[in-house]
């Protein structure tokens, strides 16, 4: 079960999100970061965020500024933006009593959630899925229009079958964006997932996020999964793992007790999800 909610973004337009709800005991909650222009209904925030809701962490996702349900144009965000309104989940998320424990982020999310998480409330842990070391990788999508957008201020960008504009303001603020001292000066365990065929963001990323952060941290291989987490089972599987992960930082991680006959095992969601 999930329930629509909007919140205000850091610059004023509202997000449209989804928390989905656990429908036994909660052992915690948390807040997704999508990746790239994708939205709360992609793959990776879709599956993963209902595998997590049915091990007992209720989750929150949200469409990203001009994305999806979401007000506003896409093309006024950037990457503080994206951190910014994390934050901002984060804050939705502790004044409607269910602060988040961890943070989950895939792809330019997960780069998000690093920079985010030692300034969202109460947040205790993090987690990044097919993650960048830098914001800067995102380039590479909007590498045959960056040239305009930079000489005219703005440029017309087709991607996913949408239109988007991308803004010299975007642009400038990827590239001064860097990541490093953030990972450094955590202070907060961090579990890597990644898969060693991501032609997208390659694995070298996950290395680099692990040699910059300090213990507690922890890696774990998705082989097989696509950067998308498109492949069969793969989001599902990612979803349990952070479950699994994240007892030792959840208000009540022992809430959600096997049923009496029942294996000991999170149950799987449907690949129809």
């Amino acid at each position: 079960m999930a329930e629509r909610v909007t919140f205000a973004s850091s610059t004023g337009p509202r997000l449209a999100g989804l928390v989905d709800l656990p429908d036994s005991a909660i052992r915690g909650w948390g807040v997704f970061s999508h990746g790239f222009t994708l939205g709360k209904d992609s793959p990776a925030a879709s599956r993963i965020c209902k595998q997590l809701a049915l091990d007992g962490i209720g989750m929150l996702r949200f469409d990203a500024l001009g994305l999806g349900d979401s007000e506003g144009d896409w093309g006024d965000g950037s990457f503080t933006v994206k951190v910014n309104d994390v934050v901002k989940a984060c804050e939705f998320m502790a004044d409607r009593g269910t602060p988040a424990d961890i943070l989950v982020g895939h792809s330019f999310g997960g780069a998000a959630v690093l920079a985010a998480a030692r300034t969202s409330p109460r947040v205790r842990a993090v987690v990044t899925v097919a993650a960048p070391a830098e914001p800067s990788h995102v380039e590479a999508h909007y590498d045959a229009v960056v040239g305009r957008a930079i000489s005219d201020g703005a440029a017309q960008w087709m991607v996913g079958g949408r239109t988007l504009t991308l803004k010299r303001a975007f642009v400038e603020d990827v590239r001064a964006a860097h990541l490093h001292d953030k990972i450094k000066g955590l202070g907060l365990p961090l579990l890597i997932l990644h898969s060693p065929t991501d032609n997208t963001v390659g694995i070298e990323n996950a290395s680099e996020i692990f040699g910059l952060a300090r213990h507690p941290r922890s890696f774990v291989s998705l082989e097989g999964s696509d950067h998308l987490l498109t492949v069969r089972g793969q989001a599902h599987r990612a979803g349990r793992i952070i479950g699994a992960w994240a007892d030792a930082y959840l208000d009540n991680p022992q809430a959600k007790i096997p049923r009496p006959g029942r294996a000991r095992f999170p149950r799987v969601l449907e690949e129809s999800t």
